[in-house]
């Protein structure tokens, strides 16, 4: 591009302009310059004398000071070389203390004061290391100090795994300690509670004010427990002064978590009847060692940590008990690990773990448990039972009498008996008290310290089941075999009132063990449903005895082989069977008049004739006697008359006469009596009468006496008897006969 031109022009314009006020200027001031050079040519001349002076004062100066000169440059190198040797000195000591310090810090790794070790490192790093003036001091130094700092944690994590497995060998012990520390606690309770009861029953019973104190001991649990945890604090505070105190939390949680995985595994090698103890306190130990932990680590461990181990091991616990709770075949062995795994929850529940699912699990095994006891119980009443001769016991001295009646409240009288006392059971009966009450004290004891405080109601529900399905069972299935005799079937039978009275007091001591008042129970609402059932069988029992009676008689009462049903003369004596069934009827008699009441006594009197009655009628229906005359009717007539002499004369003679004024024996053989008359009867066509029947026949069945009236033949109409009375008219007894007979068919 080209220059502007009019700029230039102006440019040019502005410069002459200020040449001219420049040279106007100069004009102005012209004279002024002119003085001021000469005043400066003045000047000139007195800096040339000034310079002069000056040089000949520098010469002299040289003169003087060249001595000073040499004095100053051996100052200067005084000072430098002292400088020098105060640095030398200054890096001597700094270098000495370093040293020093790294002595300092090898005594103490050699002697295993690690945490002085690492503080010493710790002080040569910070204050030390950029200060060190030698370079190759300062280079190796800085060189091993991440070697010892990985020295320092090598050691103490070895020493930690050390103590890793040191705590877990020591756990077992530690469990063992508190689980035992537990088990003195609860005893001192349950003797403390005891002695309150009885305060109590004192103060109820009016025997007067009784005072007793509760004594609190309070324990630490700490000073009770005693185990080592410096090595995991040393261990701990070392990885956090080398800033990985994360990483060791995650290696102490990682290798704590392995040994909880190990330690829950149950032994094969040995049956866990006789490892729970091991193993539950192996368990106690780990977590009350982690308690400690989680209190005392400062962080190390975290309750969520905790809460998820505890829960596995509640999970696996679990497990494990169901497991072998399943194929446990013994009460004891079941109520064993029951009160170990109790103490456990126990001791465990004072750390803040929450136990109520292994609990549990003992709640939920109480039916296999006492489905077991039920066994064995049944086992060793059977033996009772066997082991019993079955006479009334005698006991000849006061500790006898207080062992087998006073002790289950079966006496009959508050006044001590004179001794030798016979006692109206047998031995049984205290045998299976102390059966029954042994079972109450193994019911509470499993029962108790569960998850449910209040357990009376469930021991109440076994002691029923106990005393209906096993004890009422053996005895009614004993009194109901084959093989008993009768007057064992009898006391046995007697027995049963006492088993039934000893039932107030089996619910009285399981009220007692329960530590519920004894008045709560005493209430008739408060009664076990076995007494009843008690009752029952107590009829069931007079029932068996009458039915052994029977068998017993139906050996004498074959009578369809021991009467002549068609002979020809009457014999005047009674029949050697009758004889029989008497001897064998009194010797029943006398028997049970020893051992049963008289009520029992008059129930079997009356089933043992009745069966004897109904014998004598069936005798009639048998299908092996095809006919019988009136020879053979007169015959058990005289048989029956004698039976029913000695009815009477018992009847009377064992005083039953007094107790059932309006009843007999003699009504037990009735039907026999109305059948022997009716085929006795000259007219026996009455029985059609409906009015006769009522009043002389009313025990006879019509169908039975029209097939028994079928058999009956008449020696005029007989075989052989026709031979001599062929042309003798029919009697009228006979025709009477055949017109019942008649009349019968009719009707049916």
């Amino acid at each position: 591009m080209g220059r502007p031109e009019a700029l230039v022009h102006q440019l040019k314009h502005i410069l002459k302009k200020k040449e001219a006020e420049i040279e106007e200027l100069c004009k102005t001031h012209y004279e002024e310059f002119i003085l001021a050079v000469d005043e400066l040519r003045g000047v000139l001349v007195d800096a040339e004398e000034l310079k002069s002076d000056l040089s000949s004062d520098n010469f002299k100066l040289q003169e003087v000071g060249s001595a000073l000169l040499v004095k100053l440059e051996e100052l200067l190198e005084s000072f430098s070389i002292k400088k020098n040797v105060a640095e030398a000195i200054n890096m001597s000591k700094i270098c000495i203390e370093v040293l020093e310090l790294c002595v300092k810090c090898n005594t103490q790794l050699s002697e295993g004061q690690f945490f002085l070790a690492l503080k010493t490192v710790d002080l040569i790093d910070t204050n030390y290391l950029q200060n060190i003036p030698v370079n190759a001091i300062k280079i190796m130094i800085g060189k091993n100090i991440p070697i010892i700092k990985a020295h320092i944690e090598k050691k103490v994590t070895a020493d930690f795994n050390e103590w890793l497995l040191h705590i877990r060998s020591s756990a077992k012990d530690i469990g063992q300690t508190a689980i035992g520390h537990a088990a003195s606690v609860r005893q001192r309770d349950e003797e403390m509670l005891e002695r309150q009861r009885k305060a109590e029953e004192l103060n109820v019973s009016g025997l007067g004010d009784v005072v007793y104190s509760l004594d609190v001991e309070e324990v630490d649990e700490d000073s009770v427990l005693k185990f080592d945890l410096t090595p995991l604090y040393r261990a701990s505070h070392i990885h956090s002064c080398l800033g990985i105190q994360e990483q060791f939390r995650r290696y102490y949680y990682k290798n704590r978590l392995l040994q909880l995985n190990s330690d829950l595994q149950i032994s094969s090698s040995q049956p866990f009847v006789e490892s729970y103890q091991t193993y539950l306190a192996q368990i106690a130990g780990y977590f009350i060692v982690e308690d400690r932990v989680l209190r005392t680590s400062g962080g190390l461990l975290s309750a969520d940590q905790v809460e998820t181990m505890w829960e596995t091991t509640v999970a696996k616990v679990v497990s494990v008990l169901e497991e072998q709770f399943s194929h446990m075949d013994s009460a004891t062995h079941l109520l064993l690990v029951k009160d170990y795994i109790a103490l456990l929850g126990v001791t465990l529940r004072q750390y803040g773990y929450e136990v109520s699912s292994i609990l549990e699990v003992l709640d939920n095994s109480r039916d296999k448990y006492h489905e077991l006891l039920f066994e064995e119980c049944r086992q060793q009443i059977s033996n009772a039972l066997s082991n019993d001769s079955y006479n009334k016991m005698v006991m000849k001295k006061d500790s006898d009498y207080e062992n087998n009646v006073l002790a289950f409240h079966l006496q009959t009288s508050d006044v001590m008996p004179a001794f030798p006392y016979i006692a109206p059971f047998s031995s049984m009966v205290p045998d299976c008290c102390r059966i029954v009450r042994s079972f109450i004290k193994s019911s509470v004891d499993y029962l108790s310290f569960g998850v449910n405080s209040n357990f009376y109601d469930a021991a109440r529900k076994y002691l029923d089941k106990l005393l209906i399905d096993v004890l009422n069972e053996v005895v009614v299935t004993t009194v109901q075999s084959d093989g008993i005799a009768v007057s064992q079937a009898m006391q046995i039978a007697e027995n049963i009132p006492f088993l039934e009275r000893s039932c107030d007091f089996f619910l009285q001591h399981a009220a007692h063990l329960c530590g519920i008042p004894v008045r709560s129970v005493e209430r008739p609402q408060a009664s076990l449903t076995a007494q009843a059932v008690f009752k029952t069988s107590r009829h069931a029992a007079y029932l068996a005895v009458v039915n052994l009676v029977n068998s017993k008689l139906d050996e004498f009462l074959a009578l369809t082989e021991n009467i002549n049903w068609t002979a020809e003369e009457i014999s005047e004596n009674n029949s050697e069977y009758m004889n029989e069934v008497v001897f064998c009827l009194d010797t029943v008699f006398s028997t049970a008049l020893q051992i049963l009441p008289l009520d029992a006594l008059y129930t079997v009197g009356c089933g043992a004739l009745e069966h004897i009655s109904n014998s004598i009628v069936a005798a009639f229906l048998s299908d092996s006697v095809k006919r019988f005359n009136a020879n053979a009717v007169m015959v058990i007539n005289q048989d029956l008359q004698k039976l029913e002499s000695f009815a009477d004369e018992r009847f009377h003679s064992t005083g039953l006469s007094e107790l059932y004024k309006e009843g007999s024996f003699r009504s037990s053989l009735i039907e026999a009596r109305q059948l022997i008359n009716l085929l006795s009867s000259s007219q026996p066509e009455n029985f059609a009468d409906l009015v006769i029947r009522e009043k002389s026949y009313n025990a006879l069945d019509r169908k039975k006496v029209a097939s028994i009236v079928e058999k009956f033949k008449d020696s005029a109409d007989g075989i052989f008897g026709s031979l001599s009375t062929r042309n003798t008219k029919t009697s009228s007894r006979k025709k009477s006969m055949d017109m019942l007979k008649k009349r019968l068919k009719d009707f049916n």
